[in-house]
């Protein structure tokens, strides 16, 4: 479960009945938006076959509980989302042959044997449906206090986008092509790469970036819920994570304390720092600047390369050559995860400090 006083919890299997996810301790009186629900979700489609999976689903959701005439009642809020375009005829045939890299192995020795092996099963990308369903209610929340969350592709491979990229650019363009990133020359270049790379039946990995705008300062509660700590554990439970780094990251380990410190200054008689190096966040608190971190999504693990792995029924080495529907790369279809599952998080700080400011008022 993420989140203390804004909690979710994501449950279902890549091809069973559908995906879940059951939020409690949303306020009462938040305004919900259907339409907005279904245009987050639809942001994890990528249209273009060539260079993401066959497998088409609609995301058709239900909300079951939680909300009312178009309001949140303040109880837990349900929302279901089925499962409608499902093959698992190629996990028949290696059911006992673990995918290299993949969750196969490890789930098969946790729940011994009988894990859904279907599609990945809990470890499969179909659950960040779910992730964006809620982060679509924590996301209509954290607005009304005029926070937003931006993410987009920021590398596919050896294909990056420069430094000096502009929110604007990110606010309209990340969404306006297939990679998922803000500058459309660079996209061009990334989709031509997970072309190339699918061309060979091989997958290729990424980095996400994303951008919290107008934070306000305080959020956080060290010295176990640390603001930047409890955001990396969220982007944990997306499948493929495997590393994530906030504001300048592994570069500070380079830099003196005179480069990488963010000067203190005034601003309109607003405390703001002149560099942000610290990514918007000290001492596991938000300074009031824009939160901003990067994730590393590793290749595809499911390739259509042979692979090297063993036959679990009789305990011997063996070959595996995967025929099925995969993403060549998992990172363009990241962003909307991304921002999903932080936005989850700023909710649940944002719900904690405003206790706490009402405390200290009261007091």
């Amino acid at each position: 479960m993420i989140g203390r006083l804004f909690r979710v919890s994501f449950y279902g299997e890549s091809h069973g009945y559908g995906v879940s996810t059951l939020i409690e301790g949303c306020p009462p009186g938040i305004r919900i938006d259907e339409d907005f629900i279904s245009k987050e979700l639809g942001k994890r489609r990528i249209e273009d076959p060539s260079i993401s999976t066959q497998r088409i689903e609609k995301d058709e959701f239900k909300i079951t509980s939680g909300v009312f005439n178009g309001y949140t009642t303040g109880a837990p809020i349900s929302i279901t989302i089925l499962n409608r375009d499902v093959d698992s005829r190629p996990y028949e045939t290696i059911k006992n042959k673990p995918r290299p890299s993949h969750a196969d192995l490890t789930a098969w020795i946790k729940y011994h044997g009988y894990n859904d092996f279907r599609g990945g099963g809990i470890f499969s990308g179909r659950l960040t449906a779910a992730m964006v369903a809620a982060g679509a209610i924590a996301k209509q929340l954290i607005m009304k206090y005029g926070i937003n969350v931006y993410a987009f592709t920021k590398s596919i491979g050896n294909i990056s986008l420069n430094n000096d990229v502009k929110l604007d650019d990110v606010v309209n363009n990340t969404y306006s092509n297939p990679a998922r990133c803000p500058d459309p020359e660079t996209a061009s270049k990334m989709i031509e790469l997970i072309k190339e790379t699918r061309a060979k039946g091989d997958s290729i990995g990424g980095v996400v970036e994303a951008w919290v705008t107008n934070v306000p300062p305080g959020l956080g509660d060290p010295p176990i819920d640390t603001l930047d700590g409890d955001i990396a554990k969220a982007v944990f439970t997306i499948p493929g994570v495997k590393a994530i780094e906030f504001g300048k990251g592994f570069d500070i380990a380079r830099m003196t304390g005179s480069e990488a410190n963010d000067p203190i200054a005034l601003k309109d008689g607003k405390i703001i720092t002149l560099s942000n190096n610290s990514g918007g966040i000290n001492g596991g608190i938000s300074n009031g600047m824009p939160i901003i971190f990067r994730v590393a999504f590793k290749p595809t693990p499911s390739i259509y390369i042979p692979q090297k792995t063993i036959d679990l029924r009789h305990m011997r080495e063996t070959m595996i050559r995967l025929w099925g529907r995969f993403d060549p790369c998992i990172a363009i279809r990241a962003p909307p995860i991304i921002e999903s599952i932080t936005a989850i998080v700023i909710a649940d700080h944002l719900l904690r400090w405003l206790a706490w400011e009402k405390y200290l008022e009261e007091k």
